[in-house]
């Protein structure tokens, strides 16, 4: 038996309610990435309350779900992140459509394109047909990564000072929580502060966007960049899911077809008498 496929065979979390929330967030169509399951820096317990939460007819995963690349390195594997498999083959098993686009860091699932585990769809990319007509082109994103595709080994070791920081990250927020501060991310203002990751971040963007217009769609979601985002390029739609380690986010298609971007770090940590309430924070809506 492989090894990279254990995490689909273990235990159900005996502590998953067999009813999800009923005071949750209905939405038409979800999408999530980079989650990075096997890894310390996952972000596994509220990704899980995420999941029992936010109920949709589609969830798309876009990559990076199982961090293969760590896996090799060090096998770390905590009950949570089986909890979320378990979560996902349970949302399939309920008729939610669950549809599989590997990344990178999975790119081990790569060979299983175009088979159904469990009733998760394992496809190379996705056409996503809105409630208002629109069409999104639905990929990880790591093709259009330079560093990945021209030198991979390069790639390794920006991981490994990527989880460098993370580790420091874990400290920081673990001090900030004992002094009743907020969830901090390290890496995520590094990116968005250092000038050379702002500038690669917009790079990444504008060759996204490009080739999209290039395959005659309205617009595209992908990942693999750790930075949420909705915005129009050339008139293209843009569309980052975010991730669930640094950011903890996801992308929303509401039954309207308005796309929104959740920010789950705002959520607290129990719904109000009318569920949600007013967070997870949304950002601004793009029509």
């Amino acid at each position: 038996m492989r090894r990279d496929l254990l995490p689909l065979l273990g235990p159900a979390d005996s502590t998953d309610a067999d009813v999800d929330a009923p005071d949750g967030l209905r939405v038409r169509t979800v999408w999530i990435s980079d989650l990075h399951l096997g890894t310390p820096g996952c972000q596994a317990v509220p990704l899980l309350d995420f999941l029992k939460r936010v109920e949709c007819d589609t969830l798309y995963l876009v990559g990076d779900i199982i961090d293969g690349w760590q896996l090799k390195r060090q096998w770390y594997w905590p009950q949570t992140h089986n909890d979320v498999v378990q979560k996902l083959l349970r949302k399939a098993r309920k008729g939610t459509r669950v549809v599989f686009v590997p990344g990178n860091h999975d790119e081990f699932a790569r060979k299983y394109l175009g088979h159904n585990f469990g009733g998760v769809e394992v496809v190379e990319e996705a056409i996503h047909k809105t409630a208002d007509g629109r069409l999104l082109w639905i990929t990880h994103g790591d093709y259009f990564d330079g560093v990945i595709q021209c030198a991979q080994w390069l790639a390794h070791v920006g991981d490994w000072a990527y989880e460098l920081t993370l580790r420091i990250n874990r400290h920081l927020n673990s001090m900030r929580a004992r002094l009743g501060l907020p969830y901090w991310s390290l890496s995520r203002y590094l990116k968005l502060k250092v000038k050379r990751a702002v500038s690669y971040v917009s790079d990444f963007e504008v060759a996204v966007a490009r080739e999209a217009r290039e395959r005659g769609v309205h617009g595209v979601v992908c990942g693999h960049i750790h930075h949420a985002e909705i915005r129009t390029i050339d008139g293209i739609l843009y569309c980052n899911d975010g991730d669930w380690v640094e950011s903890l986010t996801a992308l929303v298609e509401h039954a309207d077809g308005r796309l929104e971007i959740l920010d789950w770090s705002v959520l607290p940590s129990q719904p109000d008498a009318k569920g949600l309430g007013t967070a997870p924070a949304l950002q601004p809506a793009v029509v």
